[in-house]
């Protein structure tokens, strides 16, 4: 795979010289042979760069799998990592958190004011009777105070919860329940191309009947008038006047195996999977990923372009940056407000250096061409990111060309809600080949096997699975250590190994290509076909913006691909289109692939962090019950 650097030769991107060269992470083999050889000892190495009130006695117990433990023993605070650490030395004035919203206004804070601020919250929950080991879930938007509030419960001990603010009324009561939270927080509404969403009206349904909730604290975004509940709503602002908001509190001393946050995440039938992150070795676990796969230095202005209320946010916009002494970007609305430019005129603005995001976004603001980001200098950014699906080798030329000037490695990075951080991820010295999420992080074993637990040929498709323990991992489920057991480790019991409910392949040079949900896979004919290869055939045509593509049962080939498609503006869903499409995808695929439908449709399902919801479609043409659409986002 030998290139010239700087340089997407066929179907792989040599990254530039000076990027190679200033990299955190310079030699990918010799560090992962290093992982691999002394597990342990690599991430030894990586806790030892951040304060702990007690060293740990044991790096990882593996005694009662698969309830594995990191850092036993230790004791540490995460939001004192992420702030009283960078008080008390040079990055004490140096900004934090650049935050704007949707209407333009703007707040910046520094390390200590992030401090003060934090301090302040963490006293106005005590005062609202929070201790350590209470529930607290926040149903808030993409503003300061939420990074204020979670930092706040993990400073005090107590878990946080969050909620993102799209979700509807019973999926928040639903989670308020389950975790038996006793304060909410909210806002009185946020904005959201160009609307008001009344967030605080949302979750007087949702806990009208619910009555554990001792206090919701309402911080005020919009100026809304809400409904105020006596003796137990609070204006957060009104609070924070008053003596007991005191600017400094003391960090709780956490034990490394105490719990952090839950984080709920929806399966395909059932109730939502409240996952579980545990302190040490979560801070750990992201903090050493966002060190080397994004290259991130305290010089850096970072913007990851997620919701606080996802696993993303939570590790890489409220945790990992702060760790590590960065400034992080936070922005409150929409993509597209008031116009398709608004990504690429604040990355100009501000001078944002990384900028992580979903394919979903990059495919949406793709389809208003060029012009758009061409009016902006975009030559701050060193680095881009993808998370969430697999990024369509169409959309990943795009974003490195159009967004990156053919100069920025695109760190596609695949990881879940459980996994913490990320697994499968370059780093920016190694080559990259768009489409695949390349490698294990350092230390990080990871297979594709068949049923038996074998290990596939190269470019067959099999079950994604992780052999050995890592520290960022979930250590069960809320309340249902069986349910933790049977969906991820009693497929591969035997062997121990996690099973994470993908499908992928790796090629000839060991590059892993996530291809989706096991459930996402079709068979046709007895070909196993991916539906992000179906749906990236779909989209490389210049009609397509996007596309869905669901199996229904077919008695001659075993599944029957449908496929639904957003058309980019300018084209009509015509039959002579419909069968251009077909054909299209034949001379992408094979004629295995052609699907037996094609429709035109105005929009997708999709959860609210922008996953296209293929059982809703499947369920939809099949006539079934869709299940829980707790995480939908329309």
């Amino acid at each position: 795979m030998a290139g010239q650097n700087g340089d997407l030769q066929g179907d792989v991107f040599y990254p530039p010289e000076d990027i190679v060269k200033n990299a955190n992470a310079r030699d990918w083999e010799q560090m992962q042979k290093e992982a691999a050889e002394d597990l342990e000892g690599f991430w030894e190495a990586e806790a030892e760069k951040y304060h702990w009130f007690d060293k740990w006695d044991q790096v990882l117990d593996d005694s009662n799998p698969p309830f594995y433990k990191w850092f036993t023993g230790g004791k540490t605070n995460l939001a004192y990592n992420c702030l009283d650490v960078h008080v008390q030395n040079s990055n004490r004035n140096k900004l934090a958190l650049i935050w704007e919203g949707e209407n333009d206004e703007q707040r910046t804070f520094s390390y200590y004011a992030l401090y003060r601020e934090t301090c302040k919250f963490a006293n106005i929950l005590k005062a609202l009777g929070v201790e350590k080991g209470d529930r607290v879930t926040l149903y808030m938007g993409p503003v300061p105070e939420t990074v204020m509030a979670m930092l706040a419960c993990a400073r005090i001990g107590a878990i946080h919860s969050v909620v993102f603010a799209g979700f509807s009324k019973e999926a928040l009561r639903e989670r308020v329940e389950d975790s038996q939270s006793k304060v909410v927080i909210t806002q009185d509404a946020g904005y959201r191309n160009g609307s008001e969403v009344p967030l605080k009206q949302t979750v007087d349904k949702a806990i009208r009947h619910v009555g554990f909730v001792e206090n919701v604290l309402v911080v005020q975004r919009t100026g809304s008038e809400v409904h105020m509940e006596q003796g137990r709503d609070h204006w957060y602002h009104e609070l924070a006047e008053m003596p007991i908001a005191s600017r400094d509190c003391e960090a709780e001393e956490m034990d490394a195996e105490d719990m952090l946050y839950l984080l709920y995440t929806s399966g395909t039938t059932g109730k939502p999977k409240a996952i579980v992150h545990t302190t040490g070795g979560y801070m750990v676990g992201i903090a050493t990923t966002l060190r080397y796969v994004f290259d991130l230095k305290p010089s850096d202005r970072f913007w990851c372009a997620a919701d606080p209320g996802w696993v993303t946010g939570h590790s890489y916009i409220v945790y990992g940056p702060l760790l590590l002494g960065a400034t992080n970007f936070m922005y409150e609305g929409a993509p597209t407000y008031p116009y398709p430019n608004r990504w690429w005129k604040m990355i100009e603005y501000y001078g944002l250096n990384i900028l992580y995001t979903a394919p979903t976004a990059v495919r949406g603001l793709m389809k208003f061409g060029r012009a758009w980001p061409d009016r902006h200098n975009l030559s701050s950014l060193r680095l881009l990111g993808s998370v969430g699906e697999p990024i369509n080798p169409e959309a990943w030329k795009w974003y490195h060309e159009v967004i990156g000037y053919e100069q920025c490695p695109i760190m596609d990075t695949w990881w879940q809600t459980e996994t913490g951080g990320f697994m499968i991820t370059p780093v920016p010295s190694m080559p990259l080949k768009p489409g695949s999420a390349t490698k294990p992080f350092f230390g990080v074993e990871a297979d594709v096997v068949n049923d038996d637990g074998e290990s596939v040929d190269p470019d067959e498709e099999g079950y994604l699975v992780i052999k050995k323990p890592w520290p960022g991992m979930l250590r069960t489920l809320y309340k249902d250590e069986e349910r933790f057991k049977e969906t991820y480790w009693s497929k591969f019991e035997d062997q121990g190994w996690y099973l994470a409910g993908d499908s992928a392949k790796k090629d000839e040079d060991g590059y892993f290509w996530v291809i989706g949900r096991i459930d996402d896979v079709l068979n046709v004919a007895g070909h196993r076909l991916g539906t992000a290869e179906v749906e990236s055939a779909l989209v490389s045509h210049d009609a397509v913006a996007e596309a869905a593509v669901i199996g229904v049962p077919d008695d001659v080939k075993g599944n029957a691909i449908h496929a639904y498609v957003i058309l980019t503006v300018g084209y009509e869903g015509t039959e002579d289109l419909t069968d251009e499409l077909v054909e299209h995808v034949a001379d992408e695929l094979g004629p295995i692939a052609k699907p037996a439908n094609v429709e035109a449709v105005d929009s997708l399902p999709k959860t609210r962090s922008g996953k296209i919801m293929r059982r809703v479609l499947r369920a939809k043409a099949m006539g079934e019950e869709v299940g829980d659409l707790s995480t939908m986002a329309d």
